[in-house]
């Protein structure tokens, strides 16, 4: 099938209001974390501080190097040019690493900053299981009914994906756009877990910059390869 690429100028589309609405997200955490440090102890070597930035700037890494790998992929065709029929399996091992450290910081920075929350343990507990459980269930329906490919965005160097139709089995029964929905509760559940206020204030924060980039990189890329909107439930035929 022949690949039909956007105009160079498309790279950029959507990404003026993503750094202000990531600037927007920034000054919000920032207000929300002024009373949050009292206690800045030390994990692994690192601050409670340290590991709280870190909780934020790997996130943005990541949605950068979706939107890099996606846009010069889809408009110039730059992944494959440079690593040929590898191009997508390298791009993944970059998307696997980054999406993985995402729970590894946060982990760490509920560690540090464990109880903060000031909710009792139990109930805290109880809290994490119950946003577990739709964070499960949403990562077993991507990879029992979606494929790991898809998430990553194969259809952006594959136009053979191109015509698949929309998935409806496991949690895409409930929402088309179940990733994004059910599956960064996790996060919210490693900071129950850890009864962390800063994590908590991570995984809100990494929650609500998943859906600038649904709405200025994945969105606008889907209405260009689809020529219309459809969720992230498009089945692979």
């Amino acid at each position: 099938m022949e690949t039909t690429r956007p105009p160079a100028s498309f790279f950029f589309k959507g990404q003026f209001l993503h750094a202000l609405l990531l600037a927007v997200l920034l000054g919000i955490t920032y207000v929300l974390t002024l009373t949050a440090f009292l206690a800045d102890d030390t994990f692994a070597g690192w601050s409670t501080r340290a590991w709280f930035i870190a909780s934020l700037a790997v996130p943005i890494a990541h949605q950068l190097y979706v939107w890099i790998g996606w846009r010069s992929q889809l408009c110039f065709g730059a992944v494959t040019n440079l690593f040929g029929s590898a191009g997508f399996s390298i791009y993944g091992v970059g998307f696997m690493l980054l999406f993985a450290l995402r729970a590894v910081v946060l982990i760490a920075l509920g560690c540090v900053d464990f109880g903060s929350l000031g909710v009792p343990m139990p109930l805290s507990t109880i809290i994490a299981v119950l946003f577990a459980i739709p964070a499960a269930y949403t990562f077993y329906s991507v990879m029992r009914y979606f494929s790991i490919s898809r998430a990553m965005g194969i259809d952006h160097f594959d136009p053979t994906y191109h015509s698949g139709s929309l998935v409806k089995r496991g949690i895409f029964r409930f929402t088309g756009n179940a990733m994004y929905t059910y599956g960064f509760l996790l996060l919210w559940s490693i900071a129950f877990a850890c009864c962390s206020q800063l994590a908590l204030i991570s995984a809100i924060f990494s929650h609500a910059y998943i859906w600038v980039h649904y709405l200025c990189t994945e969105r606008t890329d889907m209405i260009f390869i689809y020529g219309e909107t459809p969720s992230q439930g498009q089945d692979e035929q």
